[in-house]
Order: structure tokens, then C-alpha cells, then sequence
């Protein structure tokens, strides 16, 4: 991906519950292996269950965006960053991550509640979040830990706010750059406001925040239905509207709800990420992160997998942080079938993506288009997968094959628009997720 193509899609993605009384005076949970297996029970309220996910990513900032808070951190800040879940339940808890944190991270307080408008969030929603029983916690450098649930009826499709206060300073910050979604900050202790004013910075970004779990609700204890969508930027919403969840698996589940059975979708996509190679800004190469960010995931039953255009194009000079080692289509399909006995070996069902068009786009090269059309026919006749979806002729413009559809294009002629994203959810068969 080129930096100015990068930075111009960052700038374009630039019941009720009473309030909850925030303790005086807290002690400090610190993340342990006996916490986290606490925390990973099930509850009588039944088994735990993801609904909402991102995936992390080391500091860093490619390209010129003030925004990007990653490389600074937080002191004596509070962030609120809102979400939206895919499944509902009666409780509620959020994972925080320090993967790539060099410090432990402190945490002195966090809230979650119904979101508002800008920055503010729903009167009388506001619940604290606890740790091990203790208001703050410390997440060890390189670790990941839950909350302890509270008692939060959800349902899927509605938005939550989770808000963290940062006392000390954090150093640089583990995040999820491209958010598609808009997160605010405040000097000083403002978690449990329910009024937006304090804050008065945004970023387009997610920072600590790996994940919202639910349990209880309708969907009962059992069932493994939800759906990891996992891959690079066509997957982490690249050129979708910010704020208005239009990301293709934002409207796999908009379809799934509208059956009246909604599954969890978890996004673990990443901009600029690739198969088989790590990067400097765009996280570790699927065939690595696979592990922590899928096969971790509660209550999954499928993945589906559309990744490797980064693979063939980050060779070339223009790709940030420098070109990356020339990726072949026999190493992408290695690649894959190492993705699908990672996903096998945990009991998920493999769905396949075809690659979609790069005609007219900075990846667009003879070498590269015809690794692509190679790699395609790959996937739609391996047998490799248990199932596949053609995102490729999906949103590829009838009269010429080679290029996305003007109508689904955001105008980078590689990454889909809104009305593109929503093809693409169609083009996937329910009854094979």
C-alpha cells in the first residue's frame, strides 16, 4: 500500500441500569495465570461468549497523523472508545491486551455503558468494571487479561462504550490503527461521566481494547455459531464510512440478525497485514497471530479466510516501512493450508476468499494480477477449504473483469466502498457459515 493512499484512507475513516457509584479508594488486580483462568469460567449465567473484536497491533505510526496516540501513550487521561456488539447476552465484560506493551500497563479504573452521542454515553447505563473483585488493575508487558462480568443486558447490533482511566503514564500503546470508528480522550478522570464535553480529542483508532464478551440471553450455553472473519484491510472495513459499522462483517451480521438468529461476527482484520510475512506497522504474519487472535475466541464455530493481496504488492517500493520479501503463490497457498490446519485442529469450519480486483490500483502490475487470477483459481478448485465465497467476482465490474465495480469502488480502485462492503456479505451463504 502506498503512504499517501494509506493516509487519505485513514483521514476517510478519520433494561435502563443505575449508576454505578465509582469506589474512593481501590486495590489493583495484577493479570496472573490463576486471574486469567478466573476470569475465563463460565458463570451460572452461562458460557462466555465473544461479540465484539479487534485484533492488536504493535505502536506505530506509517504514515502523518496526529490523531495516532500509539507512540505517546496516556498519563492522568481517560479514553472512551464505543463499539459495536454482534451478539447480546445479560452480562458483560471487556478484554484489555499489553501484547506489545515494553512497560506493565496500569489501569486504574474502567466503566462500560450504553453509547450516546459523541463521546457521551446514556444516562443511568453507566456499570464499573472490576477486576479480580478491585477497580484497577496492571496488565503485565506482553499480556491479556478480562474483566470480571456485571450484570448488562445486551443485544446484538447495539453499541457500547467502554471507558478507561489512565492514571500514570502508559508508554506507548498496544492498538488496532485502522477503527473505521471514532475513539475520545479527556485530561484527567472523566469514566464515569455520561456527558461527551471533556472530551474534546478523537483518534481513529482502538487502544487496549482486544474484546467484549457476553453470556446469558437466548442463545444458551452450548452453541459454537459465531464467525471469526479474519484478514488485511478488505476485512478491517479500509474505505468504509467511519461510525457507521459497514464493514463486511458488519453487514454479514446486519444479515444474520435480520433472520431472525444472530450470530457473533468478530473482526480480526488488519490493514496492510499479511500471510507469511511480519510487518513493521501492519502486525505479525497471519500464519502467527492466527493463534492468539482466533483460536483464543470463545464460542466460534467458523472462519473465514480472505487475505494474501499484501503478500504479492508489499514488495514493491512504495509499501510503508519498506518493501517486504516477494511472496510467490505457491508460499500464499502454504500459507493458507497453514491457516486452515491451525483452524482445523481447533474444530472450525474453513470458509475461503477469493482475492478482489486490483486493476488501476498501486498493486496493479502484470506480476501481481497474474499471481491474483493464479491464486483464485486455487481457491475455487483446492478442495481445500469446506467451503468458499467469490468476493472476487462478487464486486468486479462485469465489463472487465480485472477491476472492482465503479459502483463498489472507494476510489483507490483496491479497497471497497459502503455499497461494495454490503456485496460482499451478500455473496456469502448463510446456510454454509
Amino acid at each position: 500500500m502506498t503512504t499517501s493512499t494509506l493516509r487519505r484512507a485513514g483521514i476517510a475513516l478519520l433494561a435502563t441500569l443505575a449508576l454505578a457509584t465509582i469506589p474512593a479508594t481501590a486495590g489493583t488486580a495484577t493479570a496472573t495465570a490463576e486471574t486469567a483462568s478466573a476470569a475465563t469460567a463460565p458463570t451460572a449465567a452461562g458460557a462466555w461468549r465473544g461479540a465484539w473484536a479487534a485484533s492488536p497491533q504493535a505502536p506505530t505510526q506509517p504514515f502523518e497523523d496526529a490523531k495516532n496516540w500509539s507512540l505517546r501513550g496516556f498519563a492522568d487521561q481517560t479514553v472512551r472508545q464505543s463499539v459495536r456488539l454482534t451478539s447480546g447476552g445479560t452480562k458483560a465484560r471487556i478484554e484489555l491486551t499489553n501484547r506489545y506493551g515494553s512497560t506493565p500497563l496500569r489501569v486504574t479504573g474502567a466503566t462500560v455503558a450504553r453509547t450516546a452521542e459523541g463521546g457521551a454515553v446514556v444516562p443511568g447505563s453507566v456499570r464499573t468494571l472490576t477486576f479480580a473483585g478491585r477497580g484497577s488493575v496492571t496488565v503485565p508487558a506482553g499480556g491479556t487479561l478480562l474483566s470480571d462480568g456485571v450484570p448488562f443486558r445486551t443485544k446484538a447490533l447495539e453499541s457500547v462504550t467502554v471507558t478507561l482511566y489512565l492514571a500514570g503514564p502508559t508508554g506507548p500503546a498496544t492498538f488496532h490503527h485502522f477503527a473505521s470508528a471514532t475513539s475520545h480522550r479527556a485530561a484527567g478522570d472523566h469514566r464515569a461521566d455520561t456527558s461527551g464535553k471533556a472530551f474534546t480529542e478523537t483518534s481513529t483508532s482502538w487502544y487496549y481494547l482486544s474484546g467484549v464478551e457476553v453470556s446469558g440471553g437466548p442463545r444458551g450455553a452450548a452453541r459454537r455459531d459465531g464467525i471469526v472473519t479474519f484478514g488485511d484491510s478488505l476485512t478491517d472495513g479500509v474505505g468504509s464510512a467511519p461510525d457507521a459499522d459497514n464493514r463486511y462483517p458488519d453487514e454479514l451480521a446486519e444479515r444474520l440478525a435480520a433472520t431472525g438468529r444472530p450470530h457473533a461476527v468478530l473482526n480480526h482484520g488488519i490493514g496492510g497485514n499479511q500471510v507469511t510475512n511480519d510487518t513493521t506497522w501492519a502486525g505479525e504474519a497471519a500464519v502467527t497471530r492466527f493463534r492468539k487472535d482466533v483460536l483464543t475466541e470463545k464460542g466460534v464455530g467458523t472462519v473465514i479466510l480472505l487475505e494474501g493481496i499484501n503478500d504479492f504488492g508489499g514488495s514493491g517500493p512504495a509499501f510503508p516501512g519498506g518493501p517486504t520479501p516477494e511472496v510467490s503463490v505457491n508460499r500464499l497457498i502454504d500459507g493458507h493450508r497453514a491457516l486452515i490446519r491451525q483452524a482445523r485442529a481447533h474444530g472450525l469450519k474453513v470458509v475461503g476468499a477469493t482475492l478482489t480486483p486490483i486493476k488501476g490500483s498501486f498493486y496493479d502490475t502484470p506480476e501481481n494480477e497474474a499471481k491474483r487470477k493464479a491464486f483464485n483459481t486455487w481457491v475455487r478448485t483446492s478442495g481445500a477449504y469446506d467451503a468458499v465465497v467469490d468476493f472476487d467476482r462478487a464486486v468486479a465490474d462485469p465489463a472487465d473483469p480485472d477491476r472492482i465495480r465503479r459502483a463498489y469502488d472507494s476510489e483507490d480502485h483496491l479497497h471497497p466502498n459502503d455499497a461494495g462492503y454490503r456485496a460482499m456479505a451478500e455473496a456469502l451463504d448463510l446456510d454454509e457459515l
